[in-house]
């Protein structure tokens, strides 16, 4: 069901999300989770077997909801509650010896009231993603924390090897490690008519990207969008959990203020 609306302080701005997800043709379990939350959404995608990535997974989205009841006002908030959930997983991993050595990834985009102005914060740890579609385009904000991202950066693999190459689900970052990942963090000014994505490898890992951009902008329903790229990922495969969170950003009167100082920022230190 879609969760509707939130006014974006300081513009007119009203804010619908959605969320969609189907365990696939090939796994017996969905070991993915999903948050659409009014100011927190996010995409994690358990590993471990044996329900264990179903455990991490949940443990991740359970304490990043907890920010809807206690809003962040700074990146450093969305970060310390990633790094809360990684400390949640490794103790129920102490406590319960069949889960030792799950983990999942995290990402997502949160919203942070900073100077009486809310913008956006966008985070990852692994190879699940954010997609940002606004003026008909759409670019990966995220960057992939995996063996064959590395390759491509170093020049070792062209892109039309990644699909079928051995190490293309083998992720350089996750939560459920000790010492903590470095998380990724990105702030971004809120745009009127853009659209967020945010997906597990499910969807990216069996749709190309201009497909995803067509279908989330064909769809203005953030439901109907979140439920087609899900059956769309199906239909092309799905030889994993395929998840999916779609944010819209309604157009209105706009505060051109609200546009100004976007502000990337990368690597908050672990702790």
């Amino acid at each position: 069901m879609t969760r509707a609306g939130r006014v974006l302080r300081g513009s007119s701005m009203l804010v619908r999300a959605a969320a969609a997800t189907d365990v696939g043709r090939v796994r017996e379990h969905n070991e993915d989770s999903v948050l659409a939350g009014t100011r927190v959404f996010a995409v994690a995608d358990g590993m471990g077997g044996h329900a264990a990535g179903e455990v991490a997974s949940r443990i991740v989205v359970e304490a990043l909801a907890e920010l809807e009841d206690h809003p962040p006002t700074r990146p450093e908030d969305v970060a310390e509650a990633l790094r809360e959930a990684n400390r949640r997983i490794l103790a129920a991993q102490a406590d319960r010896p069949e889960l030792r050595g799950m983990g999942t990834t995290a990402t997502g985009v949160a919203v942070v009231d900073t100077g009486g102005r809310e913008h956006w914060v966008v985070f990852n740890v692994g190879d699940s993603r954010v997609y940002r579609v606004a003026e008909h385009r759409m670019h990966q904000v995220t960057r992939d924390h995996s063996e064959v991202r590395e390759l491509l950066d170093a020049g070792l693999l062209e892109a039309s090897e990644v699909a079928a190459h051995p190490l293309r689900n083998v992720i350089t970052r996750s939560l459920g490690t000790d010492p903590g990942p470095e998380i990724d963090v990105w702030v971004l000014a809120p745009t009127p008519g853009e659209s967020f994505v945010i997906c597990s490898d499910g969807l990216s890992g069996e749709l190309e990207d201009r497909d995803i951009m067509l279908l989330a902008r064909r769809h203005p329903d953030p439901q109907r969008a979140a439920d087609e790229l899900v059956a769309a990922a199906v239909r092309a495969g799905g030889r994993d959990n395929v998840s999916v969170v779609v944010i819209a950003v309604d157009a209105g009167d706009h505060d051109a203020d609200a546009d100004a100082d976007t502000q990337p920022r990368s690597g908050l230190a672990r702790r």
